[in-house]
């Protein structure tokens, strides 16, 4: 009977929920200016009655900035991936906006090393909301914070106004944010559902969480795959402020974080003065919160390592990150175990530590201003530099080089080598620049919240080095660009004479595969060498390896003309070097009409998604297929597979996750008939369990047994020290195979986050990646998971009927900025149904 009574009350509780006016959140005893829309006046429901869609955000934004010009400027920063408006506030005192661009350059002479003073400086503060979508109360409380600082008058506001500029971003990731109010408000009833179990609070498949092609943007600060990063990270560099706020969300049993976080988990390369300043201002929103009778924590769970989220990526740049999490209502009122949590007491939270932050940017202003400027001054002249070469691939070097000046890093051009990249330490972003290059082996801790390595150079498969004394030549035209798109690396592509009997295209380059499906596409038969060869090419003798495209003149639907018109304008689009041959002939290895080269087929491809899929490895395929290699591919959900005929495919993509609800037997006869099946991570094991593949799995030491006595307090730190967080490993690699086609180092770092570890295959030729002993190269590994690592097969190949399953270990896509595990994911997709039927049999 007590459960059934609470059951009841809770929901005759809910019935009487209704709308908070503006008075639950503001600032009492301030005088709101009346020539200011309220939020209700602009979106037409009240803050936290609905939640706001993105459309109605922006539009509030810009009716706030043209309701008070004299306080506020706004500019669009660019479109999201949807098309939606990225808008950016810069709010402050008149005199202070009529001055803000003397203001700015001033500020950036904090960064310059110029001499300045700093007495009357502004602290620059950026408040940010709701990267992840379906965390709205931040998105939602950014109504509430462009009002107060539009309308709010009266000493307390001028001060916040004459002593910092607020740069202020009402929605950090605005296709997300659309995709999450919509289903939010869809499911709302007239009487408000509390039981977590209702619909409201359990979004589909991927969720609202993610960007367009489901990226967490929280991991993409640094590397700025998309483009929502890059428009607002141009930004944050024109600037360069001292604090910036990111508003997220957690479970919904929890109560509100902000930083400080666990103390041993802040990235070495960050100061120690960073985590004070953190510590000072978090007492500025202890007394706000103790004052409304919030419940919150700090130092607990939370992590400043990883510098490509939104508290982190600042604190490599002499700024102060603080990340804020607020319990979540995951729509507008939810029974938790704190109590029933309802959308307005969210927002409420995320306002108020908005307005303790501008608080304490005027109260530390002098010595925020003070530790910008000392973090750039104190720059070591130390005479070493980064190098790397645009020989191998010079597609992804100039995907390098483009990430390395987003981020305000100078590079340059060798005096000596002009292939060769520069990128000295001895600059402003010394502290991001090795957090780009360097690796790292050794920790504080063994626990962490995202990943414990990203070495970049390893990320995009490109070889460098750090050398000493270098001699810097003539900079870059390049850096001069920062922000927009650079021109063509011109060392790629070099005219081609119209051949007499064949061309000739290496796989080497990022592009070729996007160029190869453009080819098929326009109906040219192309080959593939699975042998090395030496021909007489663009007048010269050259050796082409395994891998090799071979585009012969003979047998083609199409003229000669036709066939050197696409080839010229397809090297032009995706930077590649093809080559004229006026011969079959080899000097060397095999003839061009050797069996040895075999036809190409256009893939059909289908990624499986939904319920159980990983959303970001999916959207990691997605996003390359579709953005860099302009190939299209079905999104397939579980049901709807279960009922077709999967004919029309002839390769199927399964990335980490679980596919309990996937009809075996039918994917089973698919591969049978000759279907290439590509599997990642823990689909491995699916595909294994359910007798699609034949791998075997290493089994994994535990770290505890019952002969040990643990104290109790200590079993998180001893589990969580087990976690693959992620780390690079490398691996050795046979050049010879076709999933290899297009590396030209026998070494190839991995990106692995998951406990599959595949034994080597009985086969000798089924595993062409595979890790040798100790194959750590950068991050944290547990003793146990290093034993299980060692002398273990990376990439497995297996045969069924006259089909093929491509076991990949790891994710090839992480995060889009692996750009070194492309080529393997490619190869399976174009290759992977030529390798022999013998190769993976046992």
């Amino acid at each position: 009977m007590k459960s059934i009574f609470f059951f009841l009350c809770s929901f005759f509780v809910v019935t009487q929920v209704e709308a908070q006016d503006l008075s639950y959140y503001l600032p009492t005893n301030v005088n709101y200016n009346a020539a200011i829309p309220k939020p209700k006046d602009v979106i037409h429901h009240d803050v936290g009655e609905w939640h706001i869609t993105h459309d109605r955000l922006v539009n509030y934004m810009y009716a706030i900035a043209k309701a008070n010009p004299n306080r506020i400027n706004i500019e669009r920063m660019g479109f999201s991936t949807e098309q939606r408006e990225q808008v950016l506030l810069t709010i402050s005192s008149p005199a202070n906006i009529k001055n803000i661009e003397a203001i700015k350059a001033q500020h950036l002479k904090l960064y310059t090393g110029e001499e300045t003073d700093i007495s009357n400086m502004p602290t620059i503060l950026w408040i940010g909301h709701s990267i992840h979508g379906n965390e709205s109360s931040g998105a939602n409380a950014a109504l509430l914070g462009a009002y107060y600082l539009a309308a709010a008058e009266g000493k307390a506001i001028d001060s916040v106004l004459e002593n910092v500029v607020i740069l202020y971003d009402p929605s950090f990731n605005p296709d997300g944010l659309q995709r999450f109010s919509t289903w939010a408000n869809q499911h709302k009833s007239k009487n408000l559902v509390t039981d977590p179990n209702s619909r409201e609070f359990n979004e589909v498949w991927p969720g609202g969480r993610f960007n367009h092609y489901w990226f967490d943007l929280n991991r993409d600060w640094l590397p700025q795959v998309h483009i929502e990063s890059q428009n607002r990270v141009k930004f944050y560099q024109q600037w360069k402020p001292n604090i910036l706020t990111d508003h997220h969300e957690m479970g919904s049993n929890a109560s509100f974080f902000f930083q400080p976080g666990v103390p041993s988990r802040v990235n070495p390369l960050t100061p120690k003065i960073n985590q004070d300043l953190t510590a000072k201002i978090a007492t500025y929103h202890t007394a706000a919160l103790d004052k409304i009778k919030s419940l919150y924590f700090t130092k607990e769970n939370y992590d400043d390592f990883y510098y490509g989220k939104g508290s982190t990526y600042p604190d490599a740049q002499g700024c102060i990150g603080i990340l804020f999490e607020q319990a979540s209502s995951r729509g507008h009122a939810q029974q938790t175990a704190n109590g029933l949590l309802t959308f307005p007491f969210t927002i409420r939270n995320q306002f108020t530590t908005e307005l303790s932050t501008m608080q304490a940017a005027v109260a530390l202003r002098k010595e925020l201003l003070q530790y910008q400027k000392d973090f750039f001054k104190n720059r070591s002249n130390e005479q070493q530099a980064y190098t790397y070469d645009n020989i191998a691939d010079p597609s992804k070097v100039k995907m390098f080089t483009e990430m390395l000046l987003r981020n305000d890093i100078k590079v340059y051009k060798s005096k000596n080598d002009m292939n060769t990249y520069v990128v000295p330490l001895a600059q402003n972003q010394q502290t991001l620049i090795k957090g780009i290059f360097e690796k790292t082996l050794n920790y504080k801790d063994s626990i962490f919240y995202d990943i414990t390595a990203w070495t970049f150079p390893l990320a995009y498969g490109i070889e460098y080095r750090l050398n000493k004394n270098f001699e810097i030549g003539q900079a870059l035209n390049l850096q001069n660009l920062y922000g927009h798109e650079l021109p063509q690396i011109i060392e790629n592509y070099q005219p081609f004479a119209k051949a007499e009997y064949g061309y000739l295209i290496p796989w080497s380059t990022y592009y070729a595969p996007a160029a190869l499906y453009e080819l098929l596409q326009q109906g040219i038969q192309i080959k593939v060498a699975n042998k090395s060869f030496k021909i007489p090419a663009n007048n010269e003798k050259l050796n082409f390896p395994e891998g090799t495209l071979f585009v012969p003149l003979s047998h083609q639907k199409v003229s000669d003309d036709k066939i050197h018109s696409l080839l010229k304008a397809t090297a032009l689009q995706y930077d590649l070097r093809v080559y004229s041959t006026n011969t079959g002939l080899a000097i060397e290895g095999i003839d061009l009409g050797s069996a040895s080269l075999v036809n190409v087929s256009k893939p059909t491809i289908a990624l499986i998604v939904g319920n159980g899929v990983n959303p970001t490895d999916a959207g990691e395929v997605w996003h390359l297929l579709d953005q860099r290699m302009n190939m299209p591919v079905t999104h397939l959900e579980i049901n709807t597979l279960n009922k077709i005929s999967l004919d029309k495919y002839n390769t199927i993509i399964m990335v980490g996750g679980t596919y309990t609800d996937v009809n075996k037997e039918k994917l089973k006869m698919w591969v049978q008939a000759g279907g290439n099946l590509i599997c990642l991570e823990e689909a491995i094991q699916w595909a294994a369990e359910a007798g699609i593949s034949n791998v075997k799995f290493k089994k994994l030491n535990t770290p505890t047994d019952s002969t040990m006595r643990i104290a109790y307090n200590q079993q998180t730190a001893i589990n969580g020290a087990q976690a693959m967080s992620g780390a690079i490993f490398a691996a050795d690699v046979d050049l010879t195979h076709p999933l290899a086609y297009g590396y030209n180092s026998y070494i190839v770092s991995t990106f692995k986050a998951n406990k599959v570890f595949m034994e080597k295959s009985k086969n000798p030729f089924a595993t062409p990646f595979m890790y040798k002993q100790n194959p750590l190269q950068s991050g944290w590994l547990s003793t146990q998971n290093k034993d299980a690592m060692n002398n273990t097969a990376a990439v497995v190949v297996s045969s069924l009927g006259t089909g093929r399953v491509i076991n990949i270990d790891h994710n090839p896509n992480f995060r889009g900025f692996w750009l070194g595990g492309t080529k393997l994911m490619m190869n399976a997709i174009f290759f992977g149904k030529n390798i022999e039927i013998g190769i993976g049999e046992e």
